[in-house]
């Protein structure tokens, strides 16, 4: 690329908790952070949205919009126009049971395809629109302006491409989506993309891309540190986030070292959430069973008979009222479940957020102010979200810029008309029966949950905000890059 502006990379970091960053730069075991760190700036509570699952998080990272603007509102959910429920892989025993090759299918397929909306541009979108030249590994999010057929370079590829893998896709210039899309030879392979290798995989196909000076921006996907943590937990990362270190550093080694790398490109590191520790479960199916009639993942009744669907994200929830009329019995139910912290829905005009100690009401417009610059009308009982009124400004640290991610949530029309976040220490149990108990997980409008690290090196324009977010990342590329986004 030629002009002053140099090129940029954007490493997203799966599930890094930023005290576990602070802990790991500290502990001398990610010395590449810490160069970025030193050389730039580390924001340590850029806020996520909500429900913070990985689907939500990583189109509100590549489009710089929440759901209510994008429609991907769940790691599952119910599709209202199909009348069915759609699972990006909450677990191995939760992709079972709705079909594997169903949700293979909406994972790698429509999620940017159909799911996506069409006028959420990405961050490869926008840039392909400018001409500049996009790279990115394995990424949820990955649609761009180019067409890429699958791979058959390998025999797991060939098999796949057999069974399932045969539509090309749309994305970036240079794509490379666990060896099933691939835009070139590099000599990299990452077994269809099982946990433990994803970040190896990454890191070789991003070394090679800066060796050849094939991009002006790549989004380099390091999720291992999220599988690592549900299983080991939130402190286990310390362990998790030097693996990650060293696809960054690796980079540096390819651009001639760290000096003469960050000579030339920009970095930015973001984590999509954190982790809190899981000690107890919710089975939302147990709770409703027997209540209302539940939507099952191999119903084979006629569409429209169930009265209610229940999706369980992590440490949040969805239920979706098939039925009109049963949603006020919903919302009673849902606010007698042990371990559901908050209740969340809309009536009229208002969103209200229930506790057990009382109700919230809020809407847009009013006199007070958050720190992201929204204006709220709020009225009722401001403990439901540990709140304080100063003067006009709304703040909680316990549940970061929480009306906004409530509302933007319930304006979502592919969320459910219920929404519930969960008690410090619960998750709910997904359909596969699955939980990480004893490890780590995420979901909640909680500051444990919600809170991303945030580091940028090198990028053009400069950094002043009171409350950061990580929807704020493509805003930062398209303006490193001298345009707007969109």
């Amino acid at each position: 690329m030629s002009g002053r502006r140099g090129k940029l990379v954007l490493a997203v970091i799966d599930g890094a908790t930023p005290a576990m960053v602070e802990r790991t730069v500290a502990a001398g075991r990610a010395p590449a952070l810490a160069t970025l760190i030193e050389r730039g700036s580390f924001v340590r509570d850029a806020v996520s949205v909500f429900p913070s699952v990985t689907p939500v998080c990583a189109a509100s990272i590549a489009t710089g919009h929440a759901q209510d603007r994008h429609h991907i509102p769940g790691m599952n959910w119910y599709h209202r126009g199909e009348r069915r429920y759609v699972e990006y892989g909450s677990s191995f025993r939760a992709s079972l049971r709705f079909g594997l090759a169903r949700q293979l299918t909406d994972t790698i397929y429509n999620m940017n395809g159909e799911h996506l909306a069409a006028d959420a541009l990405t961050v490869f979108e926008q840039l392909d629109d400018a001409e500049l030249r996009t790279a990115g590994t394995t990424y949820l999010m990955y649609r761009g302006r180019h067409l890429h057929e699958p791979a058959r370079e390998t025999l797991l590829t060939r098999i796949a491409a057999l069974s399932l893998v045969r539509r090309p896709v749309l994305g970036p210039r240079e794509l490379f989506y666990a060896d099933i899309f691939a835009s070139r030879a590099t000599g990299c392979y990452g077994t269809l993309g099982m946990p433990g290798v994803r970040d190896r995989h990454a890191g070789c196909v991003s070394s090679y891309l800066v060796k050849h000076d094939l991009f002006d921006f790549l989004l380099l996907s390091l999720p291992d540190n999220d599988n690592h943590s549900h299983r080991g937990g939130p402190e286990s990362q310390i362990d998790s986030l030097p693996e990650a270190d060293r696809q960054i550093a690796a980079l540096f080694e390819a651009g001639g070292g760290s000096d003469r790398f960050l000579a030339d490109h920009a970095v930015i590191v973001v984590a999509d959430h954190a982790h809190t520790l899981v000690e107890h479960t919710i089975s939302l199916i147990a709770r409703f069973t027997g209540h209302f009639d539940i939507c099952r993942p191999t119903d084979l009744r006629p569409p429209g008979k169930a009265e209610v669907a229940l999706c369980p994200n992590s440490r949040a929830a969805m239920i979706y009222a098939l039925e009109p009329r049963v949603r006020g019995a919903v919302i009673d139910r849902a606010r007698r479940i042990e371990g559901v912290e908050h209740v969340i829905w809309r009536d009229g005009a208002d969103a209200v957020i229930a506790s057990e100690g009382g109700e919230l009401r809020f809407a847009p417009g009013g006199r007070l102010r958050d720190p992201r610059g929204r204006e709220w009308n709020v009225r009722g009982d401001f403990a439901v979200l540990d709140a304080r009124a100063d003067g006009e400004r709304f703040q909680s640290e316990s549940y970061p810029d929480a009306l906004a991610r409530t509302w933007d949530a319930l304006n979502c029309p592919t969320s459910g008309e219920v929404l519930l976040s969960a008690a410090p220490g619960y998750e709910f149990t997904d359909w596969g029966g699955a939980s990480h108990v004893g490890g780590g997980s995420h979901g909640s409008l909680s500051a444990g949950d919600s809170l991303a690290p945030l580091i940028c090196c090198g990028v053009e324009g400069g950094l002043e905000r009171e409350q950061w977010s990580i929807k704020d990342v493509t805003p930062l590329i398209a303006r490193h890059f001298g345009r707007r986004a969109r």
